[in-house]
Formats: C-alpha cells, sequence, structure tokens
C-alpha cells in the first residue's frame, strides 16, 4: 500500500512539473517577439530601453524584445524598412530624409524633447557667437549630423560652402582635432563629447580641464535645434491587424524605462555597464544625467510631440537640403504616445510621465571617463 501511494505522489508530483512546463511554453509562446535597433552602441543614450528590459517592463507587456545594437555601418531606417526590426532610433531630419526617399517610416514617439548638439572651442579662441565662425577652422562629424550648425551659419551670413567664409573640416566621432589644435572648435553631444574634454589633463595646469576653459555654443540657444532620438516604424507593419496595440505596449514599457532613469540614477547606470561595458562609469554617468535633461521635462507627458519643434526641424531640413518639400501627412503621429500615458496613468497613478519638478543630479567628472 506504502508502494502504491508513493508512485501515485511522484505521479502526481510529474504530472506537476510537466503541466508547469506546459503552461511555462504556453506563455513564452504568448510572448510577441520584438526587435529594436538603437543607432549606436549600448550607452546611457539608450538607458530607457535597457532598464525597461531589465526591470521586466516589456516582459510585463507581453512583448520578448530584442535590442540591436549599432555601429556606423548600420542605418536604424534601413535596418526597420526591409523588416530588420520592428522598432527604430534615429534623429528626426535623417528619418525625414529616408522617408522622402521612399521608406515609409512613422515618428510614433519624440522621446528627446530637446537637441544635445554643440560647438565647443576653448576661450583663448573667442568664439562666443556663431558670427565668430567666420575665417575659422570649424568641426562636424557630417553624416547629417551638420545640419543645426549649417543652419546657424547661413541665419547670420557664414555660407559653410564658401572656404572664404569659413574652413569646415570632418572630425572624427571624438574631440582629438580640438585637444591637438587642429580645429578652433568641434561639434560635440552634451552628453558625450564634451565630457571627453572634461575627462583630459589640461597640460597648462596638470588638471582636468573645466568648464570655464571652454566656450560652448548650444543650438537650442541659436534657434537652429532639431529634435534627435525618437522612436519610430514602418507604416506598413503598423497597419496590420494588432501592431498598433503591440506599438502602445511597447512605448507604454519604455516610457516606464525612462521614468525609472529618471528615479534610479545609480541603478540605471548600473544596468548601462551591464549592457555596455566598453565606457566607463564617470562617463556613462555624466551621459544618463545629460541625456536626462534632454528627456525631461516632457510638458505634454514623454514622446509626444513639440509642433514647434518639429516645424522649426522640418524648415531647417528644408533650408539644408536634408529634404525637397514638406514631409508628407503622417510623418508622425502622437496619438499612440498619448494613448501609452493615459493607460500608464490609470494603472500607475503615481508614474510622473512629464517630469515637472524634475532636476539633474551633480556628476562629477573623472579622469578618462572612469
Amino acid at each position: 500500500m506504502r508502494k502504491f501511494v508513493k508512485h501515485i505522489s511522484l505521479l502526481l508530483v510529474l504530472m506537476s512539473v510537466i503541466g508547469g512546463l506546459s503552461m511555462g511554453s504556453a506563455i513564452a509562446q504568448d510572448m510577441v517577439p520584438i526587435r529594436l535597433q538603437l543607432q549606436w552602441v549600448a550607452q546611457s543614450q539608450f538607458a530607457g530601453y535597457y532598464a525597461a528590459l531589465a526591470e521586466g517592463y516589456y516582459a510585463e507587456e507581453g512583448l520578448d524584445v530584442t535590442i540591436l545594437e549599432g555601429a556606423v555601418e548600420i542605418v536604424p531606417q534601413q535596418v526597420v524598412a526591409s523588416g530588420g526590426a520592428e522598432f527604430g532610433i534615429a534623429w528626426v531630419p535623417k528619418v525625414l530624409a529616408s522617408r522622402e526617399e521612399g521608406a515609409d517610416l512613422v515618428n510614433i514617439a519624440q522621446v528627446f524633447q530637446r537637441s544635445g548638439t554643440l560647438e565647443v572651442s576653448f576661450v583663448d579662441k573667442d568664439i562666443t557667437s556663431v558670427e565668430d565662425f567666420r575665417g575659422k577652422k570649424i568641426g562636424t562629424w557630417g553624416f547629417g549630423n551638420e545640419h543645426e550648425l549649417f543652419a546657424a551659419m547661413r541665419a547670420v551670413g557664414i555660407d559653410p560652402e564658401n572656404p572664404d567664409d569659413v574652413t569646415i573640416v570632418q572630425q572624427p566621432f571624438d574631440m582629438s582635432l580640438l585637444l591637438n589644435g587642429e580645429l578652433d572648435a568641434a561639434e560635440a553631444m552634451t552628453y558625450n563629447e564634451y565630457a571627453q574634454v572634461l575627462e583630459q589633463v589640461n597640460p597648462d595646469t596638470g588638471e582636468l580641464y573645466q568648464p570655464e576653459d571652454l566656450n560652448v555654443i548650444n543650438f537650442n540657444d541659436v534657434g537652429t535645434a532639431m529634435l534627435q532620438d525618437h522612436v519610430f516604424v514602418d507604416a506598413s507593419w503598423l497597419a496590420a491587424e494588432g501592431n498598433e496595440d503591440i506599438a502602445v505596449k511597447f512605448l507604454r514599457a519604455t516610457f516606464r524605462g525612462w521614468a525609472f532613469c529618471r528615479d534610479n540614477f545609480d541603478a540605471c547606470v548600473e544596468t548601462v555597464l551591464e549592457n555596455g561595458p566598453t565606457l566607463g562609469e564617470g562617463h556613462m554617468r555624466w551621459q544618463l544625467n545629460e541625456i536626462n535633461k534632454l528627456v525631461w521635462p516632457s510638458p505634454a507627458g514623454i514622446g509626444v510631440m513639440d509642433e514647434e519643434l518639429w516645424a522649426q526641424t522640418v524648415a531647417i531640413s528644408l533650408e539644408g537640403q536634408v529634404i525637397t518639400e514638406e514631409p508628407t501627412e503622417g510623418a508622425y503621429r502622437s496619438d499612440l504616445a498619448t494613448a501609452a500615458i493615459e493607460s500608464l496613468t490609470t494603472d500607475f497613478p503615481d508614474l510622473d510621465l512629464t517630469g515637472e519638478s524634475y532636476e539633474p543630479i551633480e556628476v562629477e567628472i573623472t579622469p578618462g571617463g572612469e
């Protein structure tokens, strides 16, 4: 009798295990596989997406998300348009150019509410305004990153294509030419290359460079800033049955990820470093602090388009011949981001999705960004 009961017990345990495995398999099968194509390698610029993945926010929405890193040779617009990823991240003017070339891409969430582009020079160059670029060696990365700079120069009568006005130098994606004196001013992002200068030792003092050693021109202040990182999809994919719902779920999780990085700074940096250990912790802390400034505050809610900045971006894109005509209808839509915000507000009433009271923290610059 005992043997019989023992066998029955073992059988019940096995059935339970098998049932659990079957249920787990069913749950796994119900997860929707999603790919997100970044425009560069893993770093704090994309912290919100990595946080949403690490904190399980995508999984809670039933999404099995794979984040694809970018590289010089990878164009997110091409990847998404060809079906290599459902979602992509890129700057707005680059996607506008791709749309005009035939890719039917749609901006569904404008995550960065402002531009992070700067032009940086040492104070001894006495470059304090765009007008001071005349006759100087001015650096830019090119590859579509020059439009804010060129529009600013044209606005003050400097033709970037006329070497008698200014010498334009294509710089590498670092600040080496500025540091070695080959440039009078160099293009930089608030969250990356600007910090690269501050992380270096000033040979005249033996200490790290200080902000007062530099003059910085911010294109938000100049008035030629263009919208940058946003989430986009292919219009035909979005039109397929059920995909708008998937897009809203993706945005819900993504917005929670960005809010997490605002409110849980140290944990977010750790997540980024776990996914992209190439850059030092000091640099990643600086970068996340600056990235948060680009996202927050989001007055209408994270991801919702600022129509005035959209119009400014389009105008500069036209002026700089990034595009030759106004974008066609449907180039962006905010209804999906709004739907995500509204549902999150219901589900998580304490979740701040505007960042109205957001204040950046103080981040210490470390030698070499370590």
